[in-house]
């Protein structure tokens, strides 16, 4: 029997927009052109290859000179070998209780690398040192988790984004307490674009000790990366990483995308884009009666209360999600491919379903 042809054809439609998740965007043509350079001939897998070399260079322009990074498949395992490789086993994390961590990794850091999470209820999505102090303590109950490491989310769930300093005082506070800092940043780009200020502003210069490094939000096709800043506190990555199947034999093409992101201003010109967008979106539905803004705009996200009825009328229109549907609040996300026009459709929709309640 003859196998089938293959039939490999465009099955979507590339101008459909949706507001759920800068994950539903394509991969930035930039990114899909240094991919095409990595390909063809052979290169040293695991890692020894010459793009994931001169990916810490790179890595080191943005991080510092004692950065490190190690290239990994996604978010979720950036963190889970990020948390392992600064824990004990009968160690435990400081998080707030909408860090993604705690809420959309399907209890991963738990089951996977066998942590603890002491999460705090937070307004804004931001931990402070008063808040961590909640569950910094019991540090030798062997009946608790011994409170090892805080980690914090830039931009956070919530979208909002801390500053330099802010960052700066839960450093200085969780090393006094002999806790290191991991930094999710998944959206890092986000906050730095909305800061205005180098990445290296609020990760190495304010203390983090390492930090998983997002690169699919903004425009990578996948890839994301674990940085180790302070090796003092971190052990035994490279196996880490191994055991917990985040070691990509062909990590050329994870590294390349990240290069491209980072090397220049990508990662920069993608983000600001997005913030942009979430901006602009912010502003044309917070003028429509009978929907509230629920968290400042300060990335590429926007939290809103509107009656349930006409979330599930627009969610045929467009694509997003609830955040807390008993509540009717929603989230909306821009991405580095997000238009005006996308944006203004989307506001012209919110007007229409609002109007006729």
């Amino acid at each position: 029997m003859n196998p089938p042809k293959t039939d490999a054809r465009r099955r979507h439609d590339p101008s459909v927009r949706g507001f759920a998740s800068d994950n539903y965007a394509g991969v930035h043509p930039e990114v899909l052109a240094a991919l095409a350079l990595a390909n063809g001939g052979h290169q040293v897998a695991y890692g020894e290859d010459v793009y994931t070399e001169h990916l810490q260079q790179v890595v080191r322009g943005h991080f510092g000179a004692t950065a490190e990074a190690y290239p990994v498949f996604n978010g979720t395992g950036a963190n889970v070998v990020a948390l392992q490789a600064v824990t004990d086993r009968w160690g435990a994390v400081i998080c707030a209780e909408s860090a993604h961590i705690n809420t959309d990794e399907g209890g991963a850091p738990e089951q996977v690398a066998g942590i603890k999470l002491l999460t705090v209820p937070t307004p804004d999505g931001k931990l402070t040192p008063e808040l961590i102090d909640r569950q910094a303590f019991g540090f030798d109950d062997e009946h608790r988790a011994m409170p090892q490491v805080v980690s914090i989310t830039q931009s956070t769930e919530l979208g909002t984004v801390y500053t330099p300093d802010e960052i700066r005082a839960i450093c200085d506070h969780a090393h006094a307490h002999g806790l290191t800092v991991h930094l999710d940043g998944s959206r890092l780009g986000n906050a730095a674009a909305s800061l205005d200020v180098p990445m290296r502003a609020f990760t190495n210069a304010a203390g983090v000790d390492l930090l998983s490094l997002g690169g699919t939000k903004n425009g990578a096709m996948y890839g994301e990366a674990v940085v180790v800043i302070n090796h003092e506190r971190v052990r035994r990555m490279k196996h880490l990483r191994k055991t917990s199947m985040q070691l990509a034999s062909k990590m050329r093409f994870v590294s390349v995308q990240l290069e491209a992101l980072l090397a220049k201003d990508l990662w920069l010109r993608n983000a600001r884009h997005a913030n942009e967008m979430a901006r602009r979106l912010a502003e044309g539905v917070r003028a429509v009666d009978g929907v509230e803004i629920l968290h400042p705009v300060q990335s590429n996200a926007v939290f809103a209360r509107l009656p349930h009825a006409v979330t599930e009328r627009l969610q045929k229109r467009f694509r997003f999600y609830f955040w807390d549907e008993a509540a009717g609040d929603v989230r909306w996300m821009c991405a580095y491919d997000t238009s005006e026009d996308d944006v203004d459709a989307f506001v012209a929709a919110v007007k229409e379903e609002m109007a006729s309640r």
